[in-house]
């Protein structure tokens, strides 16, 4: 070509890959177009597309995929690929599809130099995407997708139909596919690389009523059928492991086809932390007596050997040790002693039916829950076994491995959760995780050395396609993850799943939806969640989702109709659901309070609750029978009105509220709303000439951590602003995590707030922290505090580690550790936060000045008067 349609093809390329990173969540480069040119490959092209040329002695799990890139490609343009199985049959531009050392069209390829073989032999998952002039005689061009082993090529496929705009979600979620008449792809040679984390998965856990009552009504159950659609989706999110549904659920049993496809698709299969040796809890029955290694080793043993030799040659992580019968706890204490010769007998059943040397088989043993007393209690596993570390059930991880400790073949694992039945209380109703906080503990995970798996507990799959997603996609390369590009990734999936269309406003609904829900999980609200009275704390948590409301829906009036139903599911839905059980619960709040003062207003109350409780049911009823045409029937049927214990209730419950006759309304009532309004007093008479930053007001000084006045970084760490993670607005934490403690000096790594104060005394400050737990060996996480030129004072946000403690913590999503300090003159102060120890996520500071006048609220007062 000439030298200015070079300079022309570079400039238009760098402004595609420019593009790129805002374009898509999983590609990171942009290389299916719909202009032709010379130097294109055109597969689709006037009318025509090319042939797809595979090898029929290729893995059959690749020959099922490569079906589903051709229909892909008929979804996009309605024209469908002829396959083809000989080179004689290609004609002037084919695709060809292989993998190494199974595919003799790709080794040919490679013996010929047309393809590196350095750049896929040996490697994990790996695949290649490139155009190679003149391959074979008679082929001017080909479009070659080579994989590094069976899953390294079906990436590969399932790459290139997320290029030509097929989303992961096109079943689950009823993504539309956008039809485009010339699909073209550039050259270059596009790869994903190796995934940095081996195993990524999920775990559908907490199936019932939602999930198993769709299986059964479109699938008859848990089938082949049911898990094919799950498998696909799995690896078009790049992920390769599963726990399957455990409910009374027998992945193994209930179809036999099930493990076999899973083979075939290349999916890694394991069974949850307490199924041990591929068996499901419920193959179990009670003619096979107690579940006690110490009374009934026998029936266990031959137990877990059948489960062995079922498992055959299919890929399986095996799932070592053991729990009490139902996910309980063993033994009353830890009988390290029972449970070490537990795993050592597993071992040699594993060793003795597959035949191979022990560490040839993967194993992971989870320290889930009092687990991890064994392990902190000096129990060890052979160093081929993964120990796969857990969160607290609430997205908190418990342990990581030492910086210092020594590397392990096995590696580490984190099993973390979207959705948990147990204590403080259920959650699986709605999405209620905040990708920055998924990405603030996996990226710490990830720096102490975490890499082998990734694995999350999801609950119905549904509706937590978006932070499925941004797990799966997180693992494959945490590196490129950051605090700074995350709002990025709202609107690349956006852009992805709703064809470039209000990408912006949607990723804002996504951010602040969740942000929302996390505040309490909606099993957790009541009328007592956020204050009627104080800060006008209730009416404006309704106001801003009402925001979100209207946004959505008028979004959803201007979308192109074919995307309405997939709106719906990922956001309208969430949003329109989210809204009304807050507006809800604030209702029956204001009933209380009027019917407490005998105002007839609370009967306007009590029928707003009942409109707003019929309207929840008929939201869920619209899901059910209206949206896809009644498709998704059942999903959306957990309960989650009127918990009263951590156990759900069988079905919604109304809120109570009371009715007050006109006879007895009463004289004076002060509303709810004067109330409100009477706390928000504006500093007057005061001299500002001389005042900096955060004045106090009512009592009271409250700060948002990320408008700190100062920074202070050392070499080793940087303060990082985790924007949207908190409960009002964002966190700052220090990074990178893997560090060991800071001692405290005048060079320290600091934040420092300006503020004022008018008064002089002892002063309160209450620091608002995420709920990190203490993961490290040691007595908890700290940092340092002071005034001015005080001596640091070191706090501990560990520092109560009762079960009531971490059980508040977790319901209220953050953890509030309080100092207390003598200002001796009124003026200008600095308040200076010092870094000790990696991790902690500082939310919101409030200074408390004169005891009592920091009212009683759930987010905390809003940030005060800042002068600039």
């Amino acid at each position: 070509m000439s030298l200015k349609t070079k300079i022309a093809y570079i400039i238009s390329l760098l402004f595609l890959i420019g593009l790129s990173a805002k374009s898509y969540a999983i590609n990171p480069e942009k290389y299916v177009v719909n202009e032709s040119s010379k130097e294109n490959f055109p597969l689709v092209s006037k009318g025509k597309t090319t042939s797809i040329l595979v090898s029929d002695k290729d893995y059959a799990g690749v020959l099922k995929v490569v079906g589903h890139l051709e229909n892909d490609i008929f979804k996009v343009s309605n024209l469908h690929p002829k396959r083809i199985k000989k080179i004689s049959e290609a004609e002037d531009f084919v695709v060809i599809i292989g993998t190494l050392g199974k595919s003799e069209i790709i080794d040919q390829l490679v013996k010929k130099g047309k393809i590196d073989r350095n750049e896929l032999q040996g490697k994990w998952e790996k695949f290649t995407t490139q155009i190679v002039e003149n391959p074979f005689k008679g082929i001017k061009k080909a479009l070659v997708i080579a994989g590094s082993d069976k899953r390294g090529t079906i990436y590969g496929i399932y790459d290139l139909s997320s290029q030509i705009g097929i989303s992961p979600w096109y079943f689950w979620a009823d993504v539309p596919v956008k039809k485009q008449s010339e699909l073209h792809v550039l050259p270059g040679v596009y790869s994903q690389g190796e995934p940095k984390v081996k195993y990524r998965g999920i775990f559908i856990n907490d199936e019932a009523p939602a999930l198993s009552g769709w299986a059964f009504e479109k699938y008859g159950g848990f089938n082949s059928k049911f898990y094919d659609t799950v498998f696909e989706l799995i690896l078009r999110m790049k992920g390769n492991y599963l726990w399957p549904a455990m409910w009374g659920r027998m992945f193994y049993v209930e179809d036999p086809q099930n493990a076999v496809l899973a083979d075939e698709y290349g999916i890694v299969m394991g069974t949850s932390h307490h199924e041990p040796l591929t068996r499901a809890h419920a193959e179990w029955g009670k003619a096979n007596g107690k579940w006690d290694f110490s009374t009934n080793s026998e029936a266990l043993i031959n137990f877990w050997k059948d489960g062995i030799k079922r498992m055959g040659n299919k890929e399986t992580l095996v799932t070592i040790g053991m729990r009490g019968d139902g996910d309980e706890p063993m033994t009353e204490g830890t009988a390290i002693d029972l449970l070490e010769n537990i795993v050592k007998t597993q071992r040699n059943i594993i060793q003795e039916v597959t035949k191979k040397p022990i560490e040839e088989t993967p194993q992971m043993w989870a320290l889930y829950k009092e687990v991890q007393d064994y392990y902190d209690k000096g129990m060890r596993v052979p160093d081929d076994v993964t120990l796969l570390l857990c969160d607290d059930n609430w997205g908190n991880i418990r342990k990581l491995p030492e910086l210092n400790a020594k590397p392990r073949k096995g590696g580490y694992g984190i099993y973390y959760h979207y959705d948990y039945v147990g204590g403080p209380r259920n959650y699986k109703w709605i999405n209620t995780n905040q990708i920055e906080r998924t990405w603030e503990q996996m990226d710490l995970a990830y720096q102490y050395g975490v890499d082998k798996i990734w694995i999350v507990n999801v609950g119905d799959i549904k509706p937590m396609e978006f932070p499925i997603e941004f797990f799966l996609d997180m693992a494959w390369n945490p590196e490129k993850f950051n605090a700074g590009n995350l709002q990025e990734y709202y609107t690349n999936w956006s852009k992805e799943n709703f064809g470039n269309q209000f990408s912006e406003e949607i990723a804002e609904i996504l951010k602040l939806y969740t942000k929302y829900n996390a505040r309490r999980k909606p099993e957790l609200l009541d009328a007592k969640t956020y204050s009627i009275t104080n800060y006008n704390e209730a009416d404006r948590v309704v106001a801003d989702y009402q925001k979100l409301v209207e946004k959505a829906n008028a979004i959803n009036e201007k979308l192109q109709p074919e995307y309405k139903d997939a709106f719906y599911q990922l956001v309208l839905f969430p949003v329109l659901a989210s809204s009304n059980l807050n507006e809800l619960y604030v209702a029956t709040a204001k009933n209380n309070l009027y019917a407490e003062q005998g105002n007839v207003i609370a009967n306007t109350y009590a029928e707003k609750v009942k409109e707003l409780f019929e309207k929840d049911s008929q939201l869920t009823s619209y899901y059910h029978t209206k949206l896809a045409n009644g498709k998704w029937n059942h999903m959306m049927s957990q309960t989650h009105i009127g918990y009263d214990n951590w156990q759900q209730p069988d079905k919604n419950v109304i809120p109570k509220t009371r009715k007050i006759a006109p006879e007895v309304q009463a004289i004076k009532v002060i509303s709810a709303e004067e109330m409100a309004k009477k706390e928000t007093s504006i500093i007057k008479n005061q001299d500002f000439a001389q005042v900096h930053d955060f004045i106090e007001n009512d009592g009271y000084i409250s700060i948002e951590s990320k408008n700190y006045s100062k920074a202070i970084n050392s070499d080793l760490v940087k303060w990082t602003v985790i924007p949207n993670l908190g409960k009002t607005d964002s966190g700052i934490t220090i990074k990178p995590s893997n560090i060991q403690p800071i001692e405290i000096s005048e060079q320290s790594p600091r934040l420092e707030y300006d503020v004022h104060f008018f008064s002089k005394g002892k002063v309160k400050v209450r620091a608002y922290f995420s709920p990190t737990i203490n993961f490290k060996i040691g007595n908890g996480l700290k940092y340092g505090i002071a005034f001015d030129l005080e001596k640091p004072q070191i706090m501990n946000l560990n520092v109560d580690s009762s079960e009531k403690n971490w059980a508040e913590s977790v319901s209220n999503n953050i953890k509030i550790i309080t100092s207390t300090h003598q200002i001796e003159n009124p003026g200008n102060h600095v308040l200076k936060i010092y870094a000790i120890d990696s991790a902690l996520v500082l939310q919101k500071i409030v200074i408390e000045t004169e005891e009592g006048k920091v009212l009683e609220s759930y987010l905390g007062p809003p940030e005060s008067f800042r002068k600039e």
